[in-house]
């Protein structure tokens, strides 16, 4: 047992301190018993009582260390971002829709979601990263806009990206290389809500990447969101360059794509989505986009249990 390493953690340490006393005592009592061998056998249940100890502090550390290994793997926290891409006015209402759809799941399932920005949603629960990691990627929509006076089909874009909030972050940031900028928080119709400066931006200046919030009420607490989602963001964006590296996380078809990879098409006409990965469709998109994901998501989570089996 590594207890330099556990004593690192606050969470373990304490139990790492209590191990190293027990190691201590039994040691003194071996001690005791070498230099007078007749009391061994008084000293059996002082032993005894030290070994179970051990075996309960080793069990209480491997707890910690697994729950710990869990927490990494699947968080309970997350950041849902959509972007509208190709399309204009029509990718802007689609990525509106899309983040209306996910908040509606989120109720669903009992979730807590909170707005960070127009198109950003923190989302708290314990199911919610395993159950919505595998949204992140490209969606399409094609229907005829609303302006569309031919009836003609348009087809347009919107990124979504599922970012997790880890307790421990891997990769971590310099202070130097961000740009901090504050500005009033918005209302609706542009009006400034605040005359303070609470909204706070931050850019990540080696690789352009940036986070708006406007959330909370203080600018200090905005910063603290901020940097919580561009640690997120960066973390995600060096686990996808590892993963094109090393191939790692892309054996299977469905995988945690990355942004640029098109994953599934609202077909408004035809009253169908499909999701290209596991090339499988269903109906009734009205049903769908106001919150009932159930189906394609215990779709993709019955594939992955299947692409899993055929790994092992």
């Amino acid at each position: 047992m590594n207890l330099e390493e556990y004593k690192k953690d606050h969470k373990t340490a304490y139990l790492a301190e209590i191990y190293e006393k027990l190691l201590k005592d039994e040691a003194d009592i071996f001690s005791m018993i070498e230099k007078n061998p007749g009391m061994k056998e008084m000293a059996q249940a002082d032993l005894y009582s030290i070994a179970e100890q051990k075996k309960n502090t080793e069990e209480q550390i491997k707890a910690i260390v697994e729950s710990e290994k869990e927490e990494i793997e699947y968080p309970t926290e997350l950041i849902l971002e959509v972007r509208a891409g190709a399309g204009g006015d029509e990718a802007n209402i689609f990525a509106h829709e899309l983040l209306e759809m996910y908040e509606r799941y989120a109720d669903t399932q009992g979730w807590t979601t909170k707005h960070i920005d127009d198109l950003t949603l923190e989302i708290k629960g314990k199911t919610v990263y395993t159950l919505l990691r595998f949204e992140t990627g490209v969606h399409r929509v094609q229907r005829v806009p609303a302006t569309e006076k031919m009836g003609r089909v348009h087809t347009s874009t919107a990124t979504v990206a599922v970012l997790p909030l880890r307790k421990k972050v891997k990769f971590e940031l310099n202070p130097t290389d961000l740009h901090i900028e504050t500005s009033r928080s918005g209302g609706k119709g542009g009006q400034n809500v605040n005359k303070v400066e609470t909204a706070v931006r931050i850019v990540h200046i080696p690789t352009g990447l940036e986070v708006r919030s406007t959330a909370e009420r203080s600018q200090s607490a905005n910063k603290e969101t901020a940097m919580t989602i561009l640690s997120a963001k960066y973390s995600a964006m060096r686990e996808e360059e590892e993963d094109k590296k090393f191939n790692a996380n892309k054996k299977g078809q469905i995988g945690t794509a990355d942004r640029s990879e098109k994953i599934r098409t609202y077909n408004f006409p035809q009253d169908r989505i499909t999701d290209h990965r596991i090339k499988e469709s269903w109906s009734n998109i009205p049903t769908i986009m106001s919150g009932k994901l159930d189906k394609i998501i215990e779709t993709l989570q019955t594939a992955l249990k299947a692409e899993k089996a055929l790994q092992n």
